[in-house]
């Protein structure tokens, strides 16, 4: 009969127990939908004369939330940069969040000039301490952002309204796993920051002849070290160096053009970090007086974000005294500002703060050492928020930095040819004609410049970008060479760490507590299918016996 062939078939119990078990369970426990993965940008994290800032952990495997969510212990929170405020960002770390994921725009410049301060001023007060869990930034694409909307949109059983409810939404909803694809950050051995110097050589005996020297600092600073490129700050005074090198080149290489003057030209490395790069470079020329570029040191200047106004303040330390190289280079710049009335020329006196340990400007390294220096920027004050911001979304225009270059490098030629001199008694500009600026190969460097991040962390001793400045400057200016700048092992006044960038992977998952109710189900269906199989002679009893009997063709 078949109805007893089934009831026979059954009888052979492993095989139907393996099916209706693992079929089921297999059912319930189907893995997780594929993958999203998307490139994220850790949070600064480095040691600065001994205080840690940025963030210390850089591992992320947990359940993604929304600002708004119940509980945030141990979860990834994801949020829109524009969306969050410093206070509110400090209260989600209070709750114990595990992890923190920004979404930036792919375009910041959409923003208006009230929102960019705003983003300035949240990145600068994330970066005034250490923070505990990983912070991370990834910018918006649309798979992204359809993640951003489930996550917000799902509900969630801590915040559900009553016990069933919340029942319901761990049986109905899900979620995501964010798991970031790296171990925890470590240090980075033996970092070194790169000095890079080179000079022009002037007419007479070397060692009497009093020295110019032009310095700006390469790297660029923001919250995101892989997302910071710094198109103002400070590749606009890199450029600048770069050109006035170049220019300055062709007058000396003409002996009847060549100055009384060595000009020393300095790209360091380390500048956003208080300048260390400066600072140790310094040291050694004034331990090695005897091969000291500094010799007969009549002013340095030093350049820092010049493109973006036509405002150009002159930052001192001491207001010069008069007939003093510092005062005669200041006339230089008011006398060649009448040639430019777009630009507007203004010295700012701001005393160093010698209570501080980390410094203002630039200048103020040479200033310590009483050397005569100072800043050139359109910043007016040290702590505007733009020279510390990934968010610079304002490009350097092209036309100011031009006129701000020739600027300049008209100001240092009235300061060290003399405005006197008979070879340009008739000249009212020294850099025109065929001495005019090369703006296809002053755009070609800021666009250089700007298309790669040049965190300090990022520019290796063999990064290609210090191996161009070398070729540059190598063709115009002599003695060009390499300063490498370490920290001391014992009492290291920087230390750096890895994983700037890591892969995140956006997985869908059920709420972790789904799994205590998964797993008791699972508990329950097997209990009930073994207490079935252990009983089954009894269900055989009570069904009914057929009533006839069906021969099968096989017998």
């Amino acid at each position: 009969m078949l109805d007893l062939d089934l009831l026979e078939l059954f009888k052979t119990f492993p095989m139907c127990m393996t099916v209706l078990v693992v079929i089921p369970v297999a059912f319930l426990t189907s893995p997780a939908q594929s993958a999203h993965e998307f490139k994220a940008f850790r949070m600064q994290h480095y040691d600065l004369h001994g205080i840690h800032y940025g963030s210390r952990s850089a591992l992320v495997n947990m359940e993604a939330r929304p600002i708004t969510a119940g509980t945030m212990t141990r979860r990834c929170i994801v949020a829109k940069i524009g969306e969050l405020a410093y206070d509110r960002f400090r209260e989600i770390l209070g709750q114990g969040a595990g992890s923190v994921l920004f979404l930036l725009p792919q375009n910041i410049s959409r923003y208006s000039l009230e929102e960019v301060q705003r983003l300035q001023e949240l990145e600068n007060q994330m970066l005034q301490e250490e923070v505990q869990p990983s912070v991370y930034f990834a910018q918006e694409d649309p798979e992204l952002l359809q993640i951003y909307d489930h996550i917000g949109k799902a509900t969630t059983s801590d915040q559900a309204g009553s016990a069933v409810e919340a029942l319901f939404d761990v049986a109905s909803t899900s979620g995501y796993q964010f798991v970031a694809s790296t171990s925890e950050a470590k240090q980075i051995k033996d970092m070194v920051l790169t000095n890079i110097q080179g000079r022009l050589v002037g007419e007479g005996i070397d060692e009497q002849l009093p020295t110019i020297a032009i310095v700006t600092h390469y790297d660029s600073f923001g919250i995101a070290p892989g997302l910071t490129t710094g198109s103002d700050s400070n590749a606009s005074g890199v450029v600048a160096l770069l050109e006035i090198a170049r220019i300055f080149s062709r007058l000396y290489n003409d002996e009847e053009t060549k100055g009384k003057y060595n000009i020393v030209f300095l790209l360091s490395g380390g500048g956003k970090f208080n300048y260390l790069g400066t600072r140790k470079w310094l040291e050694d020329q004034l331990d090695n007086s005897e091969t000291s570029v500094l010799n007969e040191m009549d002013y340095v200047l030093c350049l820092d974000s010049i493109g973006g106004s036509d405002q150009l303040f002159m930052h001192v330390s001491k207001p010069p005294k008069d007939n003093s190289p510092g005062f005669r280079l200041v006339e230089a710049f008011k006398e060649v500002g009448e040639l430019y009335p777009d630009v507007n020329f203004t010295m700012v006196h701001k005393k160093v703060n010698l209570a501080e340990e980390i410094v203002a400007w630039e200048h103020e390294r040479f200033s310590l050492r009483r050397l005569p220096a100072g800043t050139l920027s359109h910043y007016s004050q040290p702590k505007d928020l733009g020279r510390m911001s990934m968010f610079q979304t304002k490009p350097v225009n092209s036309n100011m930095l031009e006129n701000h270059i020739k600027f300049i490098a008209e100001a240092l030629a009235r300061h060290v040819y003399n405005t006197s001199s008979k070879v340009f008694r008739s000249r009212l500009e020294v850099f025109s004609g065929g001495m005019s600026l090369h703006m296809d190969l002053v755009n070609t460097w800021l666009s250089h410049l700007t298309s790669n991040p040049r965190a300090v962390q990022l520019i290796t001793k063999n990064h290609p970008l210090l191996k161009a400045f070398e070729q540059h400057l190598s063709k115009y200016v002599k003695e060009v060479r390499r300063v490498a700048v370490k920290a001391d092992k014992r009492d290291p006044d920087f230390v750096f760490y890895d994983v700037l960038e890591t892969t995140i992977f956006a997985y869908r998952v059920k709420p972790a507590i789904f799994d205590l109710f998964l797993a008791a189900g699972i508990a329950c269906y097997v209990g009930l299918f073994y207490l079935a199989i252990m009983n089954f002679p009894m269900f055989i009893d009570v069904l009914p016996k057929p009533s006839g009997v069906i021969k099968s063709k096989y017998t």
